[in-house]
């Protein structure tokens, strides 16, 4: 079925903002010498912790974000689902503060900031979906699978933080990515939300659309079976009379 009823729109121009802004953030620290430099000056001359898999990570994850956001002009979706007024004042103000940041202040910070940013997006991009599940009492619609692998990378992301500052010999270095480190402790624990919401709390709502869903497949297919025997009995009789 193509259709996005269950998704909250305000979640994907969260993401699709955020990733934007990581995606540009770990561009700058992993390829321009002068924002390494300057973080390693003001960090008591240590490296920054950015991979090519923070990068490859950032341009993946805003790739799929763009696919998914474009798919709900696409698909079918319900009259309430636009966004909000506060994802919309969201983006304005923080846009205006970034403009704002690339007149006035250094590249350096104008780059911390645009962390700043999805760091923002990520703390609040993921409760107008918890806030629809809860408000429908179910999960059908929308994806689990996304949340199992989202869990996933943001354990495997706490670890690779550890082990790196553990590798140059300096716990602190853990806090020097404070984005990092906040997107992991964002997503582990809005990811146990909705994992508790998909299979726990509305567990019930989503076997029983499940049997309805079956039962009205099992009864087009029977009635397929029926009306075909019908038109054959029909062509027989037809024959018989003549």
């Amino acid at each position: 079925m193509r259709c996005v009823e269950g998704l909250s729109i305000d979640f994907l121009v969260y993401n699709v903002y955020g990733f934007a802004c990581y995606a540009i953030f770990n561009t700058a620290f992993f390829f321009s010498k002068e924002i390494g430099d300057e973080y390693a000056r003001r960090n008591d001359g240590r490296r920054n912790l950015v991979r090519f898999n923070d990068l490859f990570f950032s341009y993946h994850a805003l790739a799929l974000s763009l696919i998914t956001f474009s798919q709900s002009f696409w698909y079918k979706r319900s009259d309430t689902q636009r966004a909000s007024s506060t994802v919309r004042a969201f983006f304005l103000a923080t846009f205006a503060g970034l403009f704002l940041s690339m007149l006035l202040a250094s590249p350096y910070a104008t780059v911390y900031y645009l962390s700043f940013i999805k760091l923002g997006c990520s703390m609040v991009k993921y409760i107008p979906q918890v806030w629809i599940n809860y408000g429908r009492k179910s999960t059908v619609g929308w994806s689990i699978h996304n949340i199992l692998l989202d869990f996933t990378g943001g354990v495997l992301s706490f670890a690779q933080l550890f082990l790196d500052a553990y590798r140059l010999g300096s716990i602190g270095d853990v806090f020097g990515n404070p984005v990092k480190m906040g997107l992991g402790l964002a997503s582990i624990g809005f990811d146990l939300v909705f994992m508790a919401q998909h299979y726990v709390w509305y567990a019930e709502d989503r076997q029983r659309r499940r049997d309805i869903e079956s039962q009205v497949e099992f009864q087009r297919q029977a009635g397929y079976g029926s009306t075909s025997n019908s038109d054959n009995d029909d062509n027989s009789d037809d024959g018989t009379a003549y």
